[in-house]
């Protein structure tokens, strides 16, 4: 009994982790490509989307420029603080120019820095842009061809900036820039109407993006494309999402309205976000434009009505950069951003997730490597169920005893199956044994495990994390391989991986060092285990480390380095306990 719920536990993880994926995702995904295609034709024949709160004009095809070439398009101004650097176009005063100092695309210290913004123009623009509305016609407003005056040659902490622009009909429109030590922009905008008529207008703020993303999520594990805060809610529709609903021609557009709030686009460690002023009342749109091939997620203010020789002005912030989890915290409790941490994904386990990886980051702070605070944690989960665990072992320990007398059950009852069942609960409630006592430790494990697969996933504390010897990145599967003698072979594995067809072969059956040594200790802590006395069950059980292997092969390092120390930490924990239930200590009253 106490092996059958063992093994259904063990098959519920597997199911899990590789079932959902293989039945689930792939028919869905599948189905899901089909309705984005039929959307995209659908919403191509409409003849494309505008926005309802900000409509801004539509801008034809990007031409594909490189963009170096792009950027050469308008004159800039730089930007320049401890971690960003880029520069605002003067035609159209968009930011859409930024680079990460801290973040670099690989591992290698002279790689390129990680671009998060691109100029109109060059493949895969992507930008934050602002302005104003407005229903007359005949008023000049500021748009994409607009070239501002700048007070500056650079933005920097301390050191704010400011576009001018004059519409030649009274009309005076100013857009100031500042930005913090990290990744915060406020942006005011402002008109001087010395027009000598009333205007209305209407604020807004943008991010577009060209292009989907070479290779965003497409599983339940991690969130990525729309993102933010309207109406009060948390709103996140992915890619496929605005796409599918651009296909709608009575409700092309998701639009939500309320006060304060934010949007904007989300990747799997990056964030550009538009962020309204908490007392402000805003419309926010999420749509995608079939013919430029893009999203955009906006906000539009409430009107203004401007009197004649009086100004106007609004406030906006925007964050662009990496989604570390105490700096967006940081954002969220002094600034008032409404559920601006939950950018970062935590997954339904959030309640245990965040506080998970908070400890995590704590630890590593603390020892200076995150492979060392992962020990150190699984050390801390290990003494908190020490009691659970304690009665586990001893459990096993009793069932290991009766091991031949259910034996001799087994063969005294042959095929009579309630009978054997019959008498083997009484034999457990005779010697008071719960079999199912010892499957407690495994299911108590699961939701730690499914945290920190998330943590290790989507948390950029883990991009790139160094441990020791050969795993210089925790948030990738170990990249040695048994197939070139880990490295001792002048080839690469990988190079067979992307071989068609070949390659998934490869890819399944390429595992590393560290996999191995999980494999290992999870066979010899089964050897303390009793064995099954069903000859099936003896089988599948001697055939878990193997699937576990496998399985655990393509998950991040950091997670199989966990699951590794776990297993030796429980083989050390029940070969204590053993040794203890076999050299009972003195009682006091002996002593």
């Amino acid at each position: 009994m106490e092996q059958k719920n063992l093994i259904l536990a063990i098959v519920l993880s597997i199911a899990v982790l590789v079932g959902w994926q293989f039945f689930f995702e792939a028919p869905r995904l599948h189905q899901q490509q089909i309705a984005q295609q039929q959307a995209a034709q659908q919403a191509a024949e409409q003849g494309g989307t505008k926005s309802t709160a900000a409509t801004v004009p539509a801008e034809p095809a990007v031409p594909q420029l490189d963009r170096d070439t792009a950027l050469k398009q308008s004159p800039r101004v730089a930007i320049d603080s401890p971690r960003l650097k880029g520069s605002i176009a003067l035609k159209g005063g968009r930011l859409d120019d930024l680079e990460l100092k801290d973040y670099r695309e690989t591992l290698d210290h002279n790689s390129p820095l990680v671009t998060l913004l691109s100029p109109y123009g060059a493949a895969n623009a992507y930008y934050a842009d602002y302005g104003w509305t407005s229903d007359d016609s005949k008023i000049a407003l500021p748009g994409a061809d607009t070239v501002w005056q700048a007070d500056g040659a650079t933005l920097a902490p301390g050191k704010d900036l400011t576009l001018s622009w004059d519409n030649g009909q009274g009309l005076v429109f100013k857009r100031s820039f500042a930005i913090d030590d990290n990744f915060m922009f406020t942006v005011t905008q402002s008109v001087d109407n010395k027009s000598g008529s009333t205007v209305n207008l209407r604020p807004y703020a943008r991010v577009k993006r060209f292009g989907t993303p070479a290779h965003p999520s497409q599983t339940y594990v991690l969130h990525e494309g729309m993102i933010g805060e309207l109406g009060g809610s948390l709103r996140d529709p992915s890619y496929s999402d605005v796409r599918k609903q651009a296909g709608d021609a009575a409700n092309p557009i998701l639009t939500y309205s309320g006060t304060g709030g934010w949007a904007g686009i989300t990747d799997k460690y990056w964030l550009v976000a538009q962020i309204a002023d908490n007392a402000e009342p805003i419309t926010g749109d999420y749509f995608y434009e079939p013919k430029t091939d893009s999203y955009q997620a906006d906000f539009a203010g409430k009107p203004r009505e401007i009197a004649a020789g009086a100004s106007v002005s609004t406030t906006q912030r925007l964050f662009a950069g990496a989604k570390e989890v105490n700096l967006l915290r940081t954002y969220r409790d002094n600034q008032a951003i409404g559920n601006f941490d939950l950018a970062i994904d935590f997954g339904w386990y959030w309640f245990f997730t965040k506080p998970l990886m908070l400890l995590l980051d704590w630890l590593y702070k603390t020892v200076g490597n995150f492979g060392i605070a992962i020990m150190i944690l699984t050390i801390c989960v290990k003494t908190l169920m020490f009691p659970l665990a304690n009665k586990s072992y001893k459990s096993m320990n009793r069932m290991k005893q009766l091991t031949p007398q259910i034996q001799a059950m087994r063969e005294k009852f042959g095929e009579d199956k309630q009978k054997l069942n019959q008498e083997m609960m009484a034999l457990y409630k005779r010697e008071r044994v719960n079999p199912a006592a010892g499957c407690l430790p495994v299911f108590v494990q699961i939701p730690v495990f499914f945290s920190l697969y998330k943590v290790f996933y989507v948390t950029i504390e883990m991009r790139q994390a160094p441990f020791f010897g050969w795993i210089h990145d925790l948030s990738v599967p170990d990249p040695t391989s048994w197939m070139n003698l880990f490295g001792l072979l002048p080839y690469d594995v990988s190079h067979l991986a992307a071989i068609p067809v070949v390659g998934g072969i490869v890819h399944t059956l390429s595992i590393g060092i560290w996999p191995l040594i999980m494999g290992f200790t999870m066979f010899m802590q089964q050897r303390l285990n009793p064995t099954p006395p069903d000859p099936v069950q003896a089988k599948m059980m001697t055939a878990m480390p193997i699937v576990f292997t496998f399985m655990l092969g393509s998950m991040p390092a950091g997670l199989v380095i966990y699951w590794a120390w776990n297993n030796t930490l429980s083989i050390l924990q029940q070969r204590f306990l053993m040794w203890r239930m076999n050299h009972p200590m003195p009682s006091r009253a002996k002593a």
